[in-house]
């Protein structure tokens, strides 16, 4: 029987599976759409709800626990202005995973982990305003 088994430990010590699940949801958060492994993708699936739950209660403790877990400071505003006022009438389920397939190299089952009702203008956002950017730059160069 599996008691006391509450999550999947994905071959990584405490503190490596802490840092992997904090990048991830950053990630989750900037993009609202990340393709990972499977069971990585069910096991953030977890961790991305109890955060959108302490972005919903909005309070200055809930802030702090988010950005304990957290690594940077701009995932804890999105998630707190943004995500929190978007899923604020929702009573769970803020995350819905996707198979999708296998991956090449090892063939380890695929997923797309996504937010629900997600703005899909935001996947790669940060990366279009960093070209614009060095654009603008090489303008002003030349």
């Amino acid at each position: 029987m599996r008691h006391a088994r509450g999550y999947r430990r994905l071959n990584r010590t405490h503190e490596h599976r802490k840092a992997l699940f904090a990048n991830m949801a950053g990630s989750l958060i900037e993009h609202e759409q990340i393709k990972t492994t499977l069971p990585k993708a069910k096991e953030l699936k977890r961790v991305m709800d109890k955060l959108i739950t302490l972005g919903k209660r909005g309070d200055i403790h809930a802030r702090r626990l988010a950005a304990a877990q957290l690594k940077q400071d701009k995932d804890v505003a999105k998630l707190f202005d943004v995500l929190a006022a978007r899923y604020k009438d929702r009573q769970g389920g803020y995350t819905r995973v996707l198979k999708a397939g296998f991956r090449y190299g090892d063939m380890a089952p695929m997923a797309i982990i996504e937010l629900v009702d997600r703005d899909p203008d935001a996947k790669g956002a940060a990366d279009r305003v960093r070209l614009e950017a060095e654009d603008d730059m090489e303008s002003v160069e030349d």
